[in-house]
């Protein structure tokens, strides 16, 4: 199939969706009621990367065992992988609103758990609650979305909740900003967590169904005083009529359209291709490497050679609002542009940044400052390793900070960063002692001359993430399922996401000590690379298009080489028949 686009869908969508805040309030507060979901997913996403420096600082247990700080991180997305799954059998068994209201409740409950943690512990207890209902929400919100928009706009509207996703991230690094001076730092960064859960509650208590779950479940009146709220009045009864014809249709093949059958789901042409498409673009966006940059970004921006955490936090917010712009740019083009254009436009200028990346990081660990002999208020310190290795006159700031027994640190020259240092034990009486006469201490990362390209690379990689790969997957799986797997496959595919977002924070951290820092961020550009050519090969394009129509689109091809162009007059004519 070529990159086809109805001609409903024009550049004027975006003009559309910004003017429903005047001509149709209602669509607009159906959307960003829902993507407060989102809200929470990027909350949780970005809260957990400044928390974690002053959790490091208050339970020295987690600032020694680096499985520790992963699993602090991983245990949401591990609850988050349950509670996509229970979310699609939630959402077609008790509709989309009461997934939304169960996944807050979850969400303020770890919350609370969160902020009272008297050890890693109960903080790992409650992430996992956090995470079931991130998890529930992350498929939920773009679905109700999806099913509550009309289909020429839809694409801008579920992008508000990618928005909302990377506003969330942005909010949270502004919270850490705010309580890095406060007694209890990371409790208030947590326990703020449940705000927002809170808002959302209250909000979906008071809005509707999705009109086409209530349709499905046989409840046709209910569905139609919704649609008539939200489609104009020369659209609705089309749209009507084009949803219960899909219903019927689903009662005819099986007799019953409240069962599902699994086997049915696999061996049905329209569902397998769109969970090839719809599965693999959410391992996709996991496997390129996001999550390690949002959940450890404070932590990366050390490893270039900040060493502050009030700094790293700050530069890190940077990130979030170049995230949060992204998603803006994204709403304005993905009904103007497609689906398919922005994802490979998005790839090819993250697997750029990423060899940037490569280089960079590669180049600051081979030229870090050398270890000088230690001077003598510094001596009692001087780190084991170094001592006795054998090659001491090699060591770098690198090998300093790899080093195990115990962990040591890097004292900067008091003339000049770049200068030979300390190589020294990693405490709290070395670090005060390192703090005076203008020295630095550095345990994350050296300093380097390449800091700030690296921030640069960092900035590239999330201009060209955020627009395409960070809201696109979430969009093209609330919309390319037929209406009765849609709960169950949308479960499958935020369930693919999370465990694909577990594999890589878990594995970040220590992947980065095994093989180095650039290595990593090469073995995620040439997966970005192998992203394009999927891309390419099995995503359709379906902007503009109607829900319901993408399944006959799916039904005639499985490959998509082409997303340029209008489809073909003989495609039109298959549609049509």
């Amino acid at each position: 199939m070529e990159g086809g686009i109805p001609t409903g869908a024009n550049s004027s969508a975006f003009r559309e969706c910004f003017a429903l805040t005047w001509k149709n309030p209602y669509v607009l507060r159906l959307a960003f009621s829902a993507g407060i979901g989102g809200l929470l997913f990027g909350y949780d996403t970005g809260v957990i990367s400044g928390a974690l420096l002053y959790i490091r600082d208050d339970f020295k247990s987690v600032d020694r065992r680096t499985v520790l700080q992963e699993s602090i991180v991983s245990m949401a997305v591990a609850g988050a992988i349950v509670g996509a799954a229970m979310g699609g059998w939630l959402n077609d068994k008790f509709g989309r609103r009461i997934a939304l209201l169960f996944a807050d409740f979850l969400f303020f409950i770890g919350a609370v758990i969160m902020a009272s943690a008297p050890g890693p512990g109960l903080l790992i207890l409650g992430r996992v609650f956090v995470g079931l209902g991130v998890g529930m929400a992350s498929m939920t919100a773009p679905l109700y979305i999806s099913e509550a928009s009309p289909a020429k706009i839809r694409g801008a509207l579920v992008s508000t909740n990618g928005f909302l996703i990377t506003g969330g991230q942005f909010l949270s690094y502004l919270i850490n900003l705010a309580f890095t001076k406060a007694p209890g730092t990371w409790r208030w960064m947590l326990g703020v967590a449940g705000i927002p859960a809170l808002v959302q509650f209250f909000l979906m208590l008071i809005l509707p169904e999705s009109p086409r779950w209530l349709f499905r479940k046989g409840r046709e009146e209910e569905a139609k005083a919704i649609m008539r709220k939200i489609y104009p009045e020369d659209e609705v009864e089309t749209e009507i009529q084009d949803l219960k014809a899909s219903v019927d249709k689903e009662i005819e093949e099986e007799g019953n359209s409240e069962k599902i059958n699994f086997v049915k789901l696999v061996q049905t042409k329209t569902v397998r291709r769109g969970l090839v498409a719809g599965v693999g673009l959410q391992v996709f966006q996991q496997f390129v490497g996001i999550n390690t940059v949002m959940y450890y970004s404070p932590t990366i921006v050390q490893f270039a050679g900040f060493a502050s955490n009030r700094t790293a936090l700050l530069l890190s917010l940077v990130t979030a609002g170049l995230n949060a712009f992204g998603s803006i740019v994204s709403i304005y083009f993905i009904d103007r542009t497609g689906r398919k254009k922005l994802l490979i436009i998005s790839l090819i200028g993250v697997a750029l940044s990423l060899g940037l990346w490569t280089g960079i990081f590669y180049e600051a660990t081979r030229q870090a400052p050398l270890i000088t002999q230690s001077e003598a208020k510094f001596s009692p310190y001087t780190c084991p390793d170094y001592r006795l290795a054998t090659n001491a006159a090699a060591w770098n700031c690198m090998d300093c900070l790899q080093a195990t027994h115990p962990d040591c640190g890097f004292c900067s020259s008091s003339s000049n960063k770049l200068l030979p240092g300390a190589c020294l034990i990693s405490n709290d009486t070395v670090k005060d002692l390192c703090g005076g006469n203008h020295r630095t201490w550095y345990t994350k990362g050296c300093p380097s001359k390449y800091g700030w390209p690296a921030l640069i690379g960092l900035a590239l990689y999330i201009i060209f993430f955020s627009p395409g790969m960070g809201t696109v997957p979430w969009i093209v799986n609330s919309e390319i399922y037929p209406l009765r797997f849609r709960g169950v496959c949308g479960g499958i595919a935020a369930t693919a996401n999370w465990i694909s977002n577990l594999i890589v924070a878990q594995s970040f951290l220590s992947l980065t000590e095994a093989i180095g820092t650039s290595w990593t961020f090469m073995v995620f550009g040439v997966i970005s690379i192998i992203g394009l050519i999927f891309v390419l090969i099995y995503v359709p394009e379906t902007k503009g298009m109607p829900i319901e129509e993408i399944e006959k689109m799916l039904e005639l091809t499985s490959r998509q080489y082409k997303f340029w162009g209008k489809r073909s007059e003989k495609f039109e004519k298959k549609i049509e028949i």
